[in-house]
């Protein structure tokens, strides 16, 4: 019983995931429809920023990351361009 309660967890999170890179494809596509193509990284960056708003998905712009790899940490300071919903990449 605890088994199958932990696979129904982990494929509602899985959903959960989904359902959030469905909302956030679907604010860049808005944002590509409006600017096209061409323009710098920052512009699509603030208005993706902007749609993110809009659609009320909570996000984070140049947020501090520590990578790792392997157990070694980067001393790179990296910043993500986007942080939707509080998830670190990778």
């Amino acid at each position: 019983m605890t088994q199958r309660r932990g696979a129904e967890n982990a494929e509602a999170a899985e959903g959960n995931a989904n359902v959030l890179s469905e909302r956030i494809i679907g604010a860049a596509v808005e944002v590509h429809r409006h600017l096209g193509p061409g323009l710098l990284e920052s512009i699509y960056e603030e208005c993706l920023a902007r749609e993110l708003t809009l659609r009320g998905l909570e996000h984070g712009r140049q947020v501090p990351w520590t990578a790792s790899y392997k157990g070694l940490l980067l001393t790179e300071p990296y910043r993500v361009d986007l942080l939707v919903a509080g998830r670190r990449p990778g």
